[in-house]
């Protein structure tokens, strides 16, 4: 262990931290360029078989940069696409990153550390970092913009220069230390733990975009909203902002199991999709669309008495067609990925003809991410926290995530040795209280591939 991982994991204070060097290898979670390849013709692309845990080198620190060591991460999808080199391989993306040339190039390497979520301690500042100093705890957001790019500066998901960090950049938070642009960083709420507040950021500030923020649907009080994989990263959050926003909150799960956990998480209408018939990932016909769809719109009015004004979609092909065909007229689908596929198709009679809406959505700008952490660090979310594994066994974690065994958030321990750890405010996560701070905590423990 290195004098200032050491320094750290021993309560370090501020000029403690800088008296120690940084160490010039890390521990971190990478993908190997060479692998690429190694699942073609294969079908099932088994995550744990690319993921590779061990040393890699520290990178040289931009002026605008920070480096962080990370206490604990977490999993999304994108390190399962990471991992599985699909839909195109992320060193794809760290060629035509490095191609701006300056610290731009450093992305560009025959490894790639993954991870898009992070909670830790700056230990580092570059020479043009204002906001933030070594001993800090912080949260990183997973976007990079290019702040000197027009769009930016109307909403940053716009820029042509954005960019996912610890998947279109390396450098990723699945690690011991990352590196992050000081333009990533919020504070990291006192009330939760390392491993908590690692499992937020990236899927609630994207769930608070895609419903509450001003480019997205803009809920209000007692709409009706359904919300496909509702006990996932994403829907779980998106239950409680729809709550949160007086509305009705209709969730679909996958399993009996899931069904249960929704329940505590304080969901209005809980169905499950093999209740329907409609089972399996695979995308229905267009006149099995139509059919679940009556089905599913049935159900939904049967247990509120109408239909849905916004469907929260990020399912993709199994779902979307669905989506549109249940929203009400005038209603809105938003989406913001496709975890069972990119190729959606939908009845475009029941789109037009009843001017329904499609609103593309894609992670969140700087400040509905703070506006979101704000929430968490009033209490008014909660993390979603179900199971935690150590970094040498992100494999795992992440072939959880992959093959959807998983509820809520999957954390990741980096440099924590256990978990509880990073509380400064105790008064608040007692008068909150361990329930409420863990709704979804060992709600569906892992099983077997195929179990319900």
């Amino acid at each position: 262990m290195d004098s200032l991982t050491e320094a750290l994991l021993s309560g370090a204070g501020p000029d403690e931290i800088g008296r120690h060097e940084l160490p010039t290898e890390y521990e971190a979670a990478h993908l190997l360029a060479a692998d690429v390849g190694m699942f073609d013709g294969v079908e099932d692309k088994d995550v744990r078989k690319s993921l590779h845990v061990g040393r890699v080198p520290m990178p040289e620190l931009a002026p605008d940069e920070v480096v962080v060591a990370v206490m604990a991460s977490s999993i999304n999808y994108n390190t399962v696409w990471s991992a599985t080199f699909a839909p195109v391989p992320t060193f794809e993306f760290l060629k035509r990153g490095a191609h701006q040339g300056g610290y731009a190039a450093r992305h560009d390497l025959p490894h790639h550390v993954v991870g898009s979520d992070a909670a830790g301690i700056v230990v580092r500042v570059g020479p043009g970092v204002r906001h933030w100093k070594a001993g800090d705890h912080v949260v990183a957001s997973c976007v990079q913009v290019d702040e000197q790019e027009p769009a930016t500066h109307a909403d940053a998901m716009l820029g042509a220069g954005q960019k996912i960090w610890g998947y279109e950049t390396n450098f990723g938070g699945l690690a011991h230390y990352s590196v992050v642009r000081a333009s990533q960083l919020l504070p990291k709420p006192a009330h939760l733990t390392w491993e908590e507040s690692a499992g937020v950021l990236l899927t609630a500030a994207t769930s608070y975009r895609m419903l509450v923020g001003a480019n997205g649907a803009r809920i209000k009080q007692g709409d009706v909203v359904l919300i496909w994989g509702a006990t996932g990263g994403l829907g779980a959050f998106a239950v409680q902002m729809v709550k949160n926003a007086g509305g009705i909150a209709v969730g679909v799960v996958s399993a009996a199991r899931k069904a249960e956990a929704l329940r505590r998480l304080g969901c209005d209408v809980v169905i499950d999709r093999n209740d329907i018939g409609m089972g399996g990932d695979s995308a229905p016909t267009p006149e099995r669309t139509i059919e679940l769809g009556k089905r599913l719109g049935r159900e939904i009015r049967r247990q509120v008495g109408e239909d849905p004004h916004v469907v929260f979609d990020y399912v993709g092909r199994a779902t979307f067609g669905i989506s549109v065909f249940v929203v009400r007229k005038g209603g809105t689908v938003v989406t913001c990925g496709s975890s069972t596929g990119y190729d959606h198709h939908f009845d475009n009679r029941y789109l037009w003809m009843n001017l329904k809406r499609i609103l593309g959505s894609h992670a969140a700008n700087l400040q509905e991410q703070a506006e979101c952490n704000r929430l968490f660090r009033l209490g008014h979310l909660s993390p979603i926290l179900s199971e935690v594994f150590p970094l040498k066994d992100v494999g795992e974690a992440a072939r959880l995530v992959q093959t959807n065994r998983h509820t809520g958030k999957v954390g990741v321990l980096c440099l924590a040795p256990q978990e509880g750890l990073g509380v400064t405010d105790p008064v608040l996560r007692e008068k909150i209280g361990a329930a409420r701070l863990n709704p979804l905590r060992d709600a569906g423990a892992p099983v077997p591939a195929g179990v319900s």
